[in-house]
Order: C-alpha cells, then sequence, then structure tokens
C-alpha cells in the first residue's frame, strides 16, 4: 500500500494487535488512548487463518464467532484425614458434583434452537490420597452467540455453584474470578455484503460464505468503542488433498484445529492469500474512484 500510493486515496492505519489470546490486547490498546491518539475509522477490517482449504477466504454477515467467558471457581471445604471423614466438608465431593450439574446448563436449560457450550477444562484439589483437602478448583469456559443465553448461563453458572455448596453446608460461599471475557464478533451486514462482493469478483470460487465459529476474539472491541462497523473473516490453511479427504470421509473434526500441538498450517497458499484479502478489503474502501 506504501509502494503504490498512488493508486488509492483515504488514511490507512494498520493494526498490529497484542494480547489476543487473553482477551486484552483491544482494550489495552483503546485504554492507552488509540481513539484520541488516531482518526476514527469508516471501517475496522480483521481476520484470522482457520481450519478450511488453504487459499479460500470465509465470510459471514451478523456473528460469526462466539462470545467466550472463562471462569475460575473456588469451592471451600474443611480438611481432615482421609480415616475420619465425618470431621470434614469435602470439597472434591462438591467439586466434582458441580461438575456434573454444570452439564445440564446447556442440556436442560437451552432451548435445541439456541446454541451454547460449556467446557469445564481443570479441577483441581489437594495434594495426597489419605488427605480430604480445605479447598477445590473449578476453571471453565463458555461460549454463546447470543447476550441473553449470555447472561442466563453465566447466571446458571452461580446458581449450580452456590447450591451445591449450600447443599454441603460450607462455611464459605464459592469464590469467583473471571479470567477473561469476549464478547460476541458481529459483523456488519451491509459492510459485509460489500466485501464480499469484492472477494468474489478477485477470488472467484475460492470465497464462500462460512458457519459460525465457536472460537473467540476481542476484535470486536475496536468497532465497539469506535462504534463503526466492521467484519472480520477466515483464511483457510489446510492442506487441499487433506481437507478435501476430511470432508469427503466426514472427518473435519479429525483435523487437527488452532491450538493443537499438531496444528500445522500450509504456509503456501494460505500466507499468499491472507495477504490478498488484506489487500482488497483496504482497496474496497480506499480505491479511487
Amino acid at each position: 500500500m506504501a509502494s503504490h500510493r498512488d493508486l488509492w486515496r483515504g488514511t490507512l492505519m494498520v493494526v498490529f494487535q497484542p494480547g489476543e489470546e487473553i482477551g486484552a490486547g483491544a482494550k489495552a490498546m483503546i485504554d492507552d488512548g488509540m481513539k484520541e491518539r488516531f482518526p476514527k475509522p469508516d471501517i475496522i477490517l480483521g481476520q484470522h487463518v482457520m481450519v478450511g482449504e488453504a487459499g479460500t477466504v470465509g465470510y459471514r454477515a451478523g456473528a460469526i464467532l462466539s462470545a467466550g467467558d472463562s471462569m475460575h471457581i473456588k469451592m471451600y471445604g474443611r480438611g481432615a484425614h482421609g480415616s475420619m471423614p465425618q470431621n470434614a466438608i469435602d470439597p472434591v465431593i462438591i467439586a466434582a458434583s458441580t461438575v456434573m450439574r454444570l452439564q445440564t446448563i446447556v442440556s436442560r436449560e437451552l432451548s435445541s434452537l439456541e446454541s451454547g457450550v460449556l467446557t469445564v477444562g481443570a479441577l483441581q484439589a489437594g495434594t495426597k490420597e489419605n488427605i480430604i483437602p480445605d479447598d477445590a478448583v473449578i476453571k471453565l469456559n463458555m461460549r454463546t452467540y447470543d447476550d441473553n443465553v449470555r447472561r442466563r448461563m453465566i447466571d446458571a453458572v452461580h446458581r449450580i455453584c452456590y447450591a451445591e455448596c449450600q447443599a454441603s453446608n460450607t462455611d464459605h460461599p464459592p469464590k469467583f474470578t473471571t479470567i477473561d471475557s469476549y464478547p460476541v464478533t458481529e459483523n456488519d451486514i451491509n459492510a459485509t455484503a460489500t466485501l464480499a462482493a469484492a472477494f468474489k469478483d478477485h477470488f472467484a470460487e475460492r470465497t464462500y460464505e462460512t458457519a459460525p465459529a465457536a472460537a473467540s476474539e476481542d476484535f470486536s472491541v475496536f468497532g465497539r468503542e469506535w462504534k463503526v462497523p466492521y467484519v472480520f473473516r477466515f483464511v483457510g490453511c489446510t492442506e487441499k488433498s487433506a481437507w478435501q479427504k476430511a470432508v469427503a470421509s466426514g472427518d473435519i473434526n479429525q483435523i487437527p484445529s488452532n491450538h493443537s500441538s499438531k496444528f500445522s498450517p500450509q504456509i503456501h497458499p494460505t500466507l499468499q492469500t491472507g495477504l490478498e484479502t488484506i489487500l482488497v478489503g483496504a482497496l474496497t474502501w480506499l480505491e479511487k474512484a
């Protein structure tokens, strides 16, 4: 863009965002005076490499990435020797019961037409096989596409944790700490249509309308804070024959995805395609009349 300034007009801001994986980078940039130090944009564009045929680009109007909420929950019991459980309030039992009950939030409290995911990724308690510990920790993550569903799931987590502690007659209520929180990424409808037309013109059959992904991003914080339209899209990175074989066999979920230790994006044509999407997107709004 800098080398071909004669081909476009306007103002281009390229954002190299830190801290995306912990949901803090975009907010940190806003808090650092981004809105005051730089001009307000007309459109904000972003992208992420994802599992999908390398060289393809996926777009979607509306919700494309889920909201994500991670919690650290400490449940207090009363420690004692394992030979004398009557002297204890066992936090292992409380935590185990809580984990099982939390699974009913999606299966029994959400409609089959609503979407939500709740995963308990860690349950930590004790250090010795014959000692009942004083407390236990649950770490969980939730994904939702609707603010009402998100609120109901968070409320249900609190309700269940409090109820399990009360059922065991604990001396202290559970303690909740937010690990991270991402809003839903919801692409502007009109801006997405404009970008999709440009992608179809440039990429032809290599661009398509994607389904929403149950992943989360803090990219939308820029658009929310600046109150301007934004569009986020995906760049496929899976080797073509591997992708086609997985599609034919119905085993797409077997392809190692982002954050897997076996995740292995094909560098080319992924890198070239990612660069082209940036250029096409920018020139869609900056191209000279």
